[in-house]
């Protein structure tokens, strides 16, 4: 297993690079020096700035430092727009994300299996219309729309609140134990449950139809009939035959999300002011800050490519028969 997660990490290691140097070569058809030192600015302030922020050097020899920092790990390059340290802000903006991702991916992966395998198990019935007749609406109502309506009810419950976090990515002195502060569970239901039930509701109507289809073809299969045939009950039948070898697509719908449990959601977080990832990546955009907009991209990329790696893993271990190679 070890060699397979070698040899993918190696083979994933240009896919990697690749993108940095696409967003990168991309930023740089604009001028974020112009943008900040404004229309009235001299050439001398535009000449000076663009040393400091090492744009004049070329293309090849930004992207060279770039990559070397990230290989050995050295976030220490300062936000043009804020001043702090990327790394600085990337461990601050963290903790809230997670703060409303993590319970949102557990929570709705929890209910929508649950749910699709009770529909799928009476196809065709009642109960499984109404099911999935409440998840197509769910799902053909725009996220603003939940946003809007979340914000107007919540700003009427007096332990809600809705017009923002009270602290805003630091580096000084409180920030680390600051950024905890909402995992405490008073904190936790006053900030962080709204936004994470907007967050299931968007998400358990896509994921329920997804996982009440795997379940409708695993009803379908031959063991299924045998089970049900030898007596077997209807828990049995459930959750420990369908639910058991359906795990490759639920480990699959599972591992996609994973990285957004660390990159955050960009509208929840701008819409409820959340210090998370999401919306710093937002401000860098708009400020044109590149070392964030770098840094934050190859943390997406190499989220992404971890992930796609330990699902490989995670489907050799629940299914003997897959082989890593």
């Amino acid at each position: 297993m070890w060699t397979y997660i070698v040899r993918r990490t190696l083979y994933n290691i240009p896919v990697f690079l690749s993108i940095i140097f696409v967003v990168m070569l991309a930023l740089r058809v604009n001028d974020p020096v112009s943008a900040q030192l404004g229309k009235n600015a001299t050439q001398d302030q535009i000449d000076l700035l663009t040393e400091e922020y090492g744009l004049d050097e070329p293309f090849v020899i930004q992207y060279g430092k770039f990559i070397g920092k990230l290989f050995t790990l050295r976030f220490d390059e300062r936000s043009w727009d804020q001043g702090f340290p990327v790394g600085e802000m990337i461990i601050n903006a963290i903790p809230p994300s997670m703060a409303v991702t993590i319970p949102t991916l557990v929570v709705t992966a929890s209910i929508a299996i649950c749910v699709g395998l009770v529909s799928a198990f009476f196809r065709g019935r009642a109960i499984d219309r109404s099911l999935m007749f409440i998840a197509v609406i769910g799902m053909s109502i725009s996220v603003l729309v939940y946003i809007i309506i979340g914000q107007y009810w919540g700003a009427y419950l007096p332990s809600t609140q809705v017009d923002g976090w009270p602290f805003e990515i630091s580096v000084d002195a409180s920030a680390g134990s600051s950024r905890w502060f909402f995992f405490h569970p008073a904190n936790w239901v006053s900030f962080c449950m709204l936004p994470v039930l907007i967050n299931v509701t968007v998400a358990l109507g896509y994921d329920t139809r997804f996982y009440r289809a795997v379940m409708v073809e695993e009803s379908q299969r031959d063991y299924i009939r045998t089970a049900r045939a030898k007596g077997a009950s209807t828990q049995r039948v459930m959750f420990v035959h369908m639910l058991k070898n359906a795990m490759i697509p639920i480990i699959t719908r599972i591992m996609i999300s994973l990285p957004f449990v660390i990159t955050g959601s960009i509208l929840i977080e701008f819409y409820f002011g959340i210090p998370g990832m999401g919306r710093t990546l937002i401000n860098a955009i708009n400020s044109k800050d590149f070392p964030v907009i770098q840094t934050f991209t190859a943390l997406f990329a190499a989220l992404f490519i971890a992930s796609n790696i330990l699902t490989d893993v995670l489907y050799a271990l629940a299914d003997p028969r897959v082989r890593l190679s």
